[in-house]
């Protein structure tokens, strides 16, 4: 009964969260943004085939871009490897876009990545609202914010995360299939695992291109961890 419920839920979200109705665009495209402390943002992104055991931001090096004219050329962008198999990207906002951040913009607006990371949701929380938990489906919350596609950034809200582990000391187990799902249970309760690996698999098979992660994290003692591995690509 349990499946049965989380399936509804699973094909409600992938509806509600579908690329046709995201509010935020790609970070890839070329609009300028403007490029302050103020508009600087956070966002995930599947590194697929990878399984990073802990949350130290890595640099994720150059990278390899196509330009309208057919030209590959390599780019400097301030993509970080972070958990499991995603990584992080920090973008500035836009009116109609994200730009992607440079590491001498940070060098510029002199932060660290870490603490470009916490303004970076401190910015988002500010603009698109704090996260909030809602009920989803049996013992699985749901959480959401004003930018329905942002929704995955609040994995990285540990203020958040710290809140909600006040009610479940033993831990938190999250996942996140796509941008616009971030679904979490108590990790005590093994129904609420059950219907989250579930949900997890049917909800990132069905993502399309905004697939964030395949695996599922743990939240315990104030930090994240792999709960269960990526699935193998």
């Amino acid at each position: 009964m349990i499946l049965q419920r989380v399936a509804a839920a699973c094909a409600t979200m992938a509806c509600a969260f579908s690329p046709a109705l995201a509010s935020v665009p790609e970070p890839d495209d070329a609009e300028e943004a403007g490029t302050t402390a103020a508009n600087l943002m956070v966002v995930l992104r599947e590194s697929r085939g990878e399984n990073k055991a802990d949350e130290t931001l890595q640099p994720y090096g150059r990278v390899s871009a196509q330009m309208p004219d057919g030209r590959r050329v390599d780019l400097a962008m301030s993509w970080y490897r972070y958990l499991g198999d995603m990584h992080l990207r920090l973008v500035f906002d836009g009116a109609q876009t994200f730009l992607s951040a440079e590491p001498n913009d940070l060098e510029r607006l002199q932060l660290t990545p870490e603490d470009a990371l916490e303004l970076a949701v401190a910015n988002i929380r500010r603009v698109y609202g704090p996260p909030a938990a809602l009920p989803w489906s049996g013992p699985l919350m749901q959480v959401q914010g004003g930018a329905p596609d942002l929704a995955s950034s609040y994995f990285l809200d540990r203020a958040f995360w710290l809140s909600v582990s006040l009610q479940h000391p033993r831990g938190i187990v999250a996942a996140v299939p796509q941008r616009g799902g971030l679904v979490y249970g108590p990790a005590d309760d093994p129904e609420a695992v059950q219907a989250l690996r579930f949900s997890a698999a049917a909800l990132y098979a069905g993502a399309g291109g905004t697939q964030v992660s395949s695996a599922l994290y743990l939240f315990k003692d104030g930090r994240w961890s792999v709960f269960q591995a990526p699935s193998r690509q």
